[in-house]
């Protein structure tokens, strides 16, 4: 492609000698001879730094945000921005092919993205989803490294998925991608705001930056789809210009709300009730967070042109989403669920859910992430010790971190339950294998933090770790 096609829609300063280009990439080590290289300000290194040796490497151009001394040098304000559209320039722009609906928030993207793939799918519709726990080319499943991709690779996806005949594409929109303009470029017919609790703070610093970055959302998509139960989402609705739907589980001020809502082990029942409509849900996935999801879920597929009646059709067949309050085929009298909780708000939440049911006690097994926010580690321990009948703290993914001192932090918050017993087990392994040792029948085991992840990262070593397959080999294994 040539160097001058690549650049339209980016604006950039001084003249540039145009040239076929073979390849775009901002990582110095994937440059070959002929490629377009774009410097970069990560966290932990500056692309800058490495341009000279992405020219001695062949590099035909450089895209940089100041003057290197460089032959072809193209300076741009923010090459986090121009990279964005210089990715989807390459690919074509296959975005425009599709139907994009971005979900963003704290917690829930995971299960609303793939709420939404399987109503848009129960209407005939082919759907790619991009996300957490894996990207599906309408019913091909591939891997997923971060919950929204580098732009080279979502470009990449969006062209495979329009190839592949997709009409829509649902899309967990983090943070960070819309921080570092990884999204750049691309439309959202709906975009959806959950929920914004405290994550994510050793990135963002503060509430502030972290909401702002979310916001950034809603200046890309034609409709926002905003929870006003959430008071970020309250302030999201007045703030936004862009048309919105706004919906509830409490509120009947909303455009939409959950209204009889009735909670069951294995299910919930609701009416989806607004605008004059009304429709019978009977959703096959417990707790009120689930309603909240699924509200979520329907109003994005409304504001995508979806009936209330096809939404809450859709919504009656809806399946659990892997790692995210499943249930363990353990075939104990106690019951193991395995969630992604892993902030204050997620473990409060499938606590609460769980209480409601348990016969027994709730034990609650987690840890707290390295090299993550510090400052949640506290408030996690406190949630879990106030609200469970036993608590078993452990290591999550320590990273780079000592995991004795991540457990240091978090263990003043159980000190302020003095009346909940609890263990100290560092090693995760180790402490399962305690947690089913101990179990009663009737208990409630939650292994909090983990949910669909399949590893652990440990002093930068990434190892095995699923714990649903450690679950039933300890179980096998005490059988045998």
């Amino acid at each position: 492609m040539l160097l001058s096609k690549l650049l339209e829609g980016v604006e950039y300063e001084g003249s540039v000698k145009d040239c076929e280009i073979k390849g775009v990439t901002s990582d110095s080590r994937q440059v070959e001879p002929g490629m377009l290289f774009v410097c970069i300000r990560g966290t932990r290194a500056d692309g800058h730094g490495y341009a000279k040796g992405a020219v001695e490497a062949g590099a035909a151009a450089v895209v940089c945000e100041r003057d290197l001394g460089l032959q072809n040098q193209i300076l741009c304000a923010d090459t986090h921005l121009a990279y964005g559209l210089l990715c989807g320039n390459w690919y074509g722009n296959p975005a425009r092919r599709l139907r994009l609906i971005g979900v963003t928030g704290t917690n829930g993207k995971t299960t609303v993205t793939c709420m939404v793939k399987h109503i848009l799918e129960t209407t005939g519709a082919r759907v790619g989803l991009i996300g957490t726990i894996h990207n599906e080319i309408d019913d091909i499943v591939l891997p997923a490294k971060h919950t929204t991709p580098d732009a080279l690779a979502l470009h990449g996806m969006l062209s495979r998925m329009a190839d592949a005949g997709c009409r829509y594409v649902v899309m967990e929109c983090s943070s960070h991608a819309l921080d570092q303009q990884r999204l750049a470029g691309l439309r959202f017919e709906a975009a959806a705001f959950t929920n914004l609790t405290q994550d994510h703070l050793d990135y963002h610093h503060d509430m502030e930056n972290y909401y702002h970055a979310k916001k950034k959302l809603f200046s890309m998509c034609g409709t926002a789809v905003v929870n006003v139960d959430d008071a970020y989402g309250q302030r999201l609705a007045e703030e936004i210009t862009c048309p919105k739907i706004t919906f509830s589980t409490q509120s009947d001020e909303a455009d939409y709300t959950a209204k009889d809502i009735r909670p069951a082990p294995d299910s919930s029942r609701f009416m989806l009730v607004g605008k004059g409509q009304i429709a019978r849900v009977r959703l096959p996935i417990p707790g009120d967070f689930s309603v909240a999801n699924a509200m979520t879920a329907a109003c994005s597929c409304i504001a995508a042109g979806l009936t209330v009646e096809e939404a809450a059709a859709g919504l009656c067949s809806c399946k659990g989403v892997v790692g995210r309050i499943e249930v363990l085929p353990t075939g104990t009298p106690y019951t193991v669920i395995r969630d992604y909780a892993h902030s204050p708000d997620g473990l409060e939440k499938i606590i609460t859910t769980m209480q409601k049911f348990a016969v027994g006690r709730v034990v609650t097994l987690f840890g707290c992430a390295g090299n993550r926010d510090r400052t949640k580690r506290k408030k996690m321990a406190e949630i879990v010790a106030r609200l469970s009948d036993f608590v078993i703290l452990t290591s999550d993914n320590p990273r780079d971190e000592d995991e004795l001192q991540i457990i240091e932090d978090a263990k003043p918050g159980l000190l302020e339950h003095p009346d909940t017993p609890y263990e100290i087990i560092p090693d995760r392994y180790a402490a399962i294998e305690w947690a089913l040792d101990h179990a009663q029948p009737d208990d409630v085991l939650i292994l909090a933090g983990k949910g669909h992840e399949d590893y652990q990262v440990l002093k930068g070593e990434t190892i095995c770790f699923d714990e649903k397959q450690i679950v039933l080999d300890l179980l096998a294994r005490r059988k045998g």
